[in-house]
């Protein structure tokens, strides 16, 4: 005699699979989001608005100067005129604007310098004594920029921080920050992999 599944049981068993499938999604985009993080600390840095370069070409006095990088990302120099700077590291903007260039100097010799970096803002929201926009000079962590910001306050939900990126390609993505979990380890807070580096434009939100 043939048995039949009693709606019930179908049910349940839809149930189980969903509530599979979300699981696994979530471990996908947690692990999305854990390389994101760590990109934070490993990418190269890349020049915004804001920053101050000097730009040097070898035996050329009139073109080399020490340029800002205007709002719209660009910088002007004589010859070129306006070049994008802004999204590119030193190395990139030293090889295009060799590039450039050699269309009026035989074989420029072109140097990058970062001298001031201005472009690197971080904004702490929510719950902590100082919240506010962040211009950091160095590489940073969540909990260097919550230190900046004073730290959460009392009334503060410390297991729900998140730092909240907006990707060029995508919408913005949120990364939790085991702000808890990082706390109740033993030894320093710098070398854990919690505690990640923030990017340009990060914004943490402690709710």
């Amino acid at each position: 005699m043939r048995r039949h599944t009693s709606p019930p049981a179908i049910r349940l068993v839809l149930a189980l699979a969903v509530a599979a499938a979300i699981a696994w999604g979530g471990r996908c985009l947690a692990s999305q989001e854990s390389t994101a993080a760590v990109q934070g600390c490993m990418a190269a840095y890349l020049i915004g608005p804001e920053d101050v370069l000097d730009i040097t070409v070898w035996k050329n006095t009139d073109i080399s100067r020490t340029v800002p990088v205007r709002p719209d990302g660009k910088i002007s120099l004589p010859l070129l005129n306006d070049v994008q700077a802004s999204g590119l590291t030193p190395m990139q903007l030293r090889d295009a604007l060799t590039k450039a260039l050699s269309a009026f100097i035989p074989e420029p010799a072109v140097s990058v310098l970062v001298r001031e970096i201005h472009s690197f803002k971080v904004t702490v929201i929510g719950l902590v004594k100082t919240p506010g926009r962040y211009e950091l000079k160095d590489r940073a962590t969540v909990l260097d920029v919550l230190a900046l910001a004073g730290g959460p306050t009392e009334f503060a939900a410390r297991s729900r921080i998140v730092v909240v990126r907006q990707d060029r390609a995508t919408a913005a993505v949120q990364i939790p920050f085991a702000y808890d979990k990082l706390m109740a380890k033993p030894g320093p807070k710098s070398d854990s992999p919690d505690n990640f580096c923030v990017k340009p434009g990060d914004v943490v939100v402690v709710p």
